[in-house]
């Protein structure tokens, strides 16, 4: 378990407000109030990337679970883009018949925190549970690289997965999930709908796995009743998030376009490929009742499921927002992990 950072003194930084109380997983609020409780929220001090950057961007995790093989490899650069990162988990054992099944992810962090190794216990458990390949995607951040960098970055990912990852990592590109946790959860989504226009050649996803996405960058307390209902919820408040969008998404004019909020793309855009599987293309998103963006995440499910997808959404009770990252002290935080690696396994069966 990746240990929270000590604190420098006792002050009270983060409270648990009084109304969140009775609503609130108990393992978390005794794990906050140990441990998160006195670290200084990022948005309250002034930019410094490294400073800020440094430590886990949730502590609380998981020890990675042990895989066969972990490799990065560097994506030459395109269309005036850098060079990019990825890393890769693979299996233990031998490729299957026609190569590994594979999921592309995004780690979370605002568009703004966290690295390619941030989620790693995610990553190694979805590679050993659901028995695939998994590319980490070490995408360009906030401030330095805003809006579009991040969704350039995810194109080029998948491409360089479609045109060379059968030589390089044994996978069967027909046979490619993206997904993502949070900023990550809206990268997978916009791309899913990408990948269906990319020249020269079109790219099929037949299932996405997003967990607590970010799907309306329009959103404030005023404007939605899951950030009002919500808005005194521990780590990720609204004004964290306000915070985050800043950094990513500077240029109001840029929040309604569905490439940064992929709730507004429209039912045809959102309509899965043609590509004839055994099954409807699906999605399983997974939302936190207590999180700012459980509304949006079930929106987004249901455009989707009009759209043609087959979807399945939980909503985890009594969790905020950084459970996926915290399981390795919360049994909801376990839940969740295990619930996305059965979805994905599942989800790779039907393919």
């Amino acid at each position: 378990m990746s240990g929270p950072p000590a604190a420098v003194n006792k002050e009270i930084k983060q409270p648990i407000h009084p109304s969140m109380l009775p609503l609130l997983d108990p393992q978390y609020v005794a794990f906050h109030n140990k441990h998160l409780a006195h670290l200084t929220p990022p948005h309250t001090i002034p930019w410094d990337a490294k400073k800020i950057r440094e430590g886990p961007a949730v502590p609380g995790g998981s020890v990675p679970l042990e895989v066969g093989v972990v490799k990065d490899f560097e994506i030459p650069e395109s269309k005036g883009s850098p060079k990019l990162k990825v890393r890769t988990y693979t299996p233990k054992g031998e490729k299957p018949e026609g190569g590994w099944d594979v999921f592309v992810f995004f780690h979370g962090g605002g568009w703004t925190l966290g690295d390619i190794g941030s989620e790693a216990a995610f990553c190694t458990n979805m590679c050993v549970r659901a028995n695939c390949v998994v590319v980490s995607v070490d995408y360009r951040l906030g401030p330095e690289n805003p809006y579009p960098a991040a969704v350039e970055d995810a194109v080029d990912a998948l491409q360089w997965l479609y045109n060379h990852g059968e030589e390089a990592l044994n996978i069967n590109k027909e046979r490619i999930i993206v997904g993502g946790s949070s900023s990550g959860g809206n990268l997978a989504a916009i791309l899913a709908v990408k990948s269906k226009s990319l020249s020269p050649t079109p790219i099929q996803i037949n299932f996405q796995l997003l967990v607590v996405p970010v799907t309306d960058n329009t959103a404030s307390v005023s404007t939605r009743s899951g950030w009002a209902k919500n808005q005194y919820t521990p780590w990720l408040s609204p004004a964290r998030m306000e915070w985050f969008k800043s950094k990513y998404l500077p240029n109001e004019e840029d929040w309604t376009k569905w490439d940064a909020s992929p709730l507004f793309a429209t039912k045809e855009l959102l309509q899965p490929g043609t590509q004839p599987g055994k099954n409807k293309p699906g999605a399983w998103i997974g939302v936190c009742e207590l999180d700012i963006l459980s509304e949006e995440g079930v929106e987004f499910g249901e455009k989707l499921r009009d759209a043609g997808w087959e979807v399945e959404v939980e909503v985890y009770k009594g969790a905020p927002h950084p459970i996926m990252a915290m399981d390795g002290v919360l049994d909801i935080g376990k839940k969740l992990v295990s619930d996305a690696a059965a979805a994905l396994k599942k989800a790779f069966e039907s393919l």
